[in-house]
């Protein structure tokens, strides 16, 4: 049975990384911006919702709190500082990566250094027994469930609207889509408000399990970043198949080598990359 409850543990992380991973591959893809802020803003979205959480009581209104307080900061990132460096990349790598210096010590300053935790709802908390006498948390099987949700509305999104064909459109030639006469500059700043989004709703459902902390954004950004490299840039498919196996790899990796836990999400994404540099579901841009 410690075979199946990996597996839900690395299903429930596949989750969580998804969350973060869609919208950070979709608005890679999009704008060619190496947003390394993503990270933070899970962090700074976890902090605010926790925040709602202690003055409302309601984990729904911390999920809304997190997610809208960093669109709100993420947009005055993008239209003030990103947006000027052009299409210079090191120049965005170098101020996003300043970006995360100083939101996380402003939340530092803020919420302090020790490790904080927001309280699932009433009906998630505890075990449930499960067949074969097993017995796992209900936030995680509900987080697992949650995620098949937000993949299916996503997917349909992207697959299913005006919108979705848009933005397919622009990960694929976004100079053509400019030159048919589309906003891009809107186009963008949308993908960025929903990537936003993304990642400080799942601030606020990892800060359920896996806690907040110090540190968490370039954790949780590193392994982000590894679902993006095998999944490809700007797939959404790709996003929900690199989620997946980084997810069950980290965990049974753990489990069965844990002195080698770090090689095994990065050594198969380093191979990876020898065969296919742009990832299963990517393409060349």
């Amino acid at each position: 049975m410690d075979w199946v409850v990996q597996a839900l543990n690395g299903l429930s992380m596949a989750a969580l990384l998804f969350f973060l991973a869609s919208g950070f591959t979709l608005s890679f893809g999009l704008t060619r911006v190496a947003n390394m802020a993503h990270g933070v803003f899970y962090l700074l979205g976890g902090y605010l919702g926790l925040s709602a959480f202690k003055v409302t009581g309601s984990f729904w209104l911390a999920l809304v709190v997190g997610g809208a307080g960093t669109i709100a900061v993420s947009y005055l990132c993008e239209r003030y500082l990103i947006r000027r460096t052009g299409e210079n990349e090191l120049a965005q790598v170098l101020l996003t990566v300043g970006i995360v210096y100083v939101i996380a010590d402003i939340a530092l300053f803020i919420w302090g250094g020790d490790s904080l935790t927001i309280p699932p709802p009433a009906f998630a908390e505890g075990p449930m027994d499960l067949p074969g006498g097993m017995v796992y948390p209900k936030y995680r099987l509900l987080l697992i469930v949650f995620g098949v949700i937000v993949g299916g509305l996503l997917w349909f999104l992207y697959k299913r609207t005006q919108l979705g064909a848009i933005v397919r459109a622009g990960v694929d030639n976004r100079e053509m889509v400019n030159a048919i006469g589309i906003n891009i500059v809107r186009l963008f700043g949308l993908i960025f408000s929903l990537a936003a989004f993304l990642a400080g709703m799942s601030g606020v459902v990892g800060g359920a399990f896996i806690g907040l902390y110090p540190g968490a954004e370039w954790e949780i950004l590193i392994l982000a970043l590894v679902v993006v490299i095998v999944g490809g840039m700007g797939s959404l498919g790709g996003a929900i198949l690199g989620s997946l196996i980084v997810g069950l790899v980290d965990s049974y990796g753990r489990w069965l080598f844990p002195e080698l836990a770090h090689f095994m999400v990065f050594g198969p994404m380093a191979i990876l990359l020898l065969f296919r540099p742009s990832g299963l579901f990517g393409r060349e841009a």
